[in-house]
């Protein structure tokens, strides 16, 4: 009986392997020693590996993510924040602001980002906000414009809170939004930074406290987190060869191991692949109103992330309404369309590469045209 149940569940598990066996086809996946972890390709902000990933979990400083996010979307970086006795003297990392000193938005977002500090936060928050409350809102409110339906927020600097918690696949998604702001690709890829003043008055350096960019190769950011409720917290991103990766760890006692592991096997496993160039597919579409066809190519470049080794996408057209001329040269005809195997996506619109003149009508009076 125990040799029969033995067969039936080694049979059971080459017929319908885990979820994970997908996720890392071309490669083992690693061991984790974090409590939730995401691994995500930035392009398409699709997962290619997790481990509790939905769990909802606290989140540390990790929480600056979207303080940056938010403040970024509302104010130049070059505006100037005077600092409020609000943040003065705020529990946990800081860059010791003191009242009444000027700051340009830039400055305190490297603050933020690189030094972790929490004075730093509570400044934007007051010039954004109003006040930590007010500014929380408008972080809980990107989140929802985000589809991150299992993250609250309830301060910008991530200590202990009852109801702030996120999980490790909406932080990744919350990072991928970040790396889209190239001035904060920059900032979180920053390793020193000279925090100044605008009065002069004080000047020191800071270091960025994530490690990985000095670990690992391609490494690009992005932010660090630890209270002792949490645990350590760690997302980074790294990228080789056009390929973006953004892994995540919540609670992970050898986070920057994890990372490597994470990273590694996505590098291993898949590979950004240029399908094509921007203008170099060339595709033809029939005219309604004329025995015509007119020539079409790819307006943006085409790339996906797919598996090392798999065979090449599909191709679908979907093309609007027959066009009718005439047509000018830019206009859109409609959208190409590959897919893989495993049903990644990516499009571009097709657009008309010349001008169509309307058919010439016929003659009326006088030569003239009807």
């Amino acid at each position: 009986m125990k040799k029969t149940l033995l067969l039936l569940l080694l049979l059971a598990l080459f017929l319908f392997p885990s979820p994970l066996t997908f996720l890392a086809a071309a490669t083992e996946v690693p061991f984790v020693s974090a409590e939730c972890a995401a691994l995500y390709d930035a392009q398409n902000r699709a997962p290619l590996y997790g481990k509790n990933q939905k769990k909802r979990h606290p989140m540390a400083s990790t929480t600056k993510i979207m303080t940056a996010l938010v403040a970024i979307e509302q104010l130049p970086l070059d505006t100037v924040i005077t600092v409020p006795c609000e943040a003065v003297g705020i529990e946990g990392s800081s860059v010791y602001l003191q009242e009444g000193e000027r700051y340009t938005l830039e400055a305190l977002l490297y603050a933020l980002l690189l030094q972790s500090a929490n004075d730093a936060a509570v400044t934007i928050a007051y010039a954004i906000g109003g006040d930590v409350d007010g500014f929380s809102a408008m972080m809980n409110d990107r989140a929802a414009a985000l589809g991150l339906s299992d993250t609250h927020f309830d301060n910008p600097h991530g200590l202990d809170s009852q109801t702030h918690y996120t999980t490790a696949a909406d932080l990744a998604v919350m990072a991928c939004e970040l790396l889209e702001d190239p001035d904060l690709y920059q900032i979180v890829s920053t390793r020193r930074y000279i925090f100044t003043d605008l009065d002069g008055s004080s000047a020191r350096t800071l270091i960025n406290h994530n490690k990985m960019l000095m670990l690992y190769d391609g490494a690009v950011g992005v932010k660090t987190g630890y209270t002792k409720k949490c645990g350590r917290c760690l997302v980074s991103a790294a990228k080789r060869d056009d390929l973006l990766l953004v892994a995540v760890t919540l609670d992970a006692p050898s986070d920057w191991a994890d990372h490597t592991k994470l990273l590694d096997m996505g590098f291993a496993t898949y590979e950004s692949r240029l399908i094509a160039a921007p203008h170099t597919l060339s595709l033809t579409v029939p005219l309604l109103n004329t025995d015509r066809v007119a020539t079409v190519s790819n307006q943006e470049e085409i790339r996906l992330v797919m598996r090392r080794g798999d065979p090449a996408p599909s191709q679908m057209l979907d093309i609007l309404p027959l066009p009718v001329a005439p047509l000018k040269k830019g206009a859109v005809a409609g959208t190409v369309i590959y897919r893989t195997a495993d049903g990644r996506t990516a499009s571009s619109p097709l657009v008309f590469t010349e001008d169509i003149f309307a058919p010439k009508d016929k003659k009326g009076w006088f030569g003239l045209r009807r």
